[in-house]
């Protein structure tokens, strides 16, 4: 009996310093994919594209923000903010849950989120989200990093954002997509941390989504020139 006592209180060190070891560690990071200016003929504003996380590899807590800042007017032109659960469903894909919040200087708007988020075939990144809210919309996005050098690098991307329901507030008819492509050509200085880049970034609205920013005022489609740079801690 005493001999069992005192091989446990032996034990009880090596377990105590042991047991950590198993659980899951903790990581956490900032992954800035866009942080950038763009310039068109008439104007120009700033815009930003970002995920920080906190977790394990099994479940994290992901914080994702997207901005469209317009300098000649001194507000959001577009503003979201999301909190995301992720967790794996595959050696590649990723499932998210969550909620997103509108907040630019306009009507406020709130949405539940589902998606799926990873590598496709080829090394494409992969997002496609459903927003369940006021008016519903599905979102997909593409990118794909191309190596010219083990410095310079070529990122063309897509995004098409599709409501699925008319919505005058937001400037937006149902199954009216609007639609975002860019190419960017940036150079890692500190190991992808800090990575500047240039490029091109083309937006397009289609049907009654166009038709209500002809309304406004507002063109259809618009090109910018974009300077910038990625970030990664």
């Amino acid at each position: 009996m005493h001999r069992d006592i005192l091989i446990a209180a032996a034990l009880a060190p090596v377990l105590a310093w042991t047991g950590p070891a198993t659980a899951e560690p903790l990581i956490y990071g900032l992954q800035v994919e866009q942080a950038e200016r763009r310039f068109d003929d008439g104007s120009d504003l700033y815009a930003w594209d970002f995920d920080a996380l906190a977790g394990t590899d099994e479940l994290k807590l992901v914080w994702r923000s997207e901005a469209e800042y317009l300098t000649e007017s001194s507000r959001f032109e577009t503003l979201e903010n999301q909190l995301r659960l992720q967790m794996p469903i595959s050696t590649f894909f990723d499932a998210a849950v969550g909620v997103r919040l509108d907040t630019p200087a306009g009507e406020d708007r709130a949405y539940g989120v589902v998606g799926v988020k990873g590598l496709a075939p080829q090394w494409f990144e992969l997002d496609a989200d459903l927003y369940v809210g006021e008016t519903s919309f599905v979102r997909v996005e593409a990118e794909y990093e191309g190596l010219i050098t083990n410095r310079i690098i070529l990122t063309p991307s897509l995004e098409l954002d599709t409501p699925l329901g008319d919505d005058e507030a937001l400037g937006v008819g149902a199954f009216a997509p609007t639609l975002e492509v860019g190419a960017r050509l940036s150079y890692d200085l500190l190991d992808r941390a800090v990575s500047p880049y240039i490029g091109v970034h083309y937006e397009r609205r289609f049907g009654e989504t166009a038709d209500l920013a002809r309304a406004e005022g507002e063109q259809r489609d618009t090109l910018y020139f974009v300077v910038g740079t990625k970030m990664l801690f």
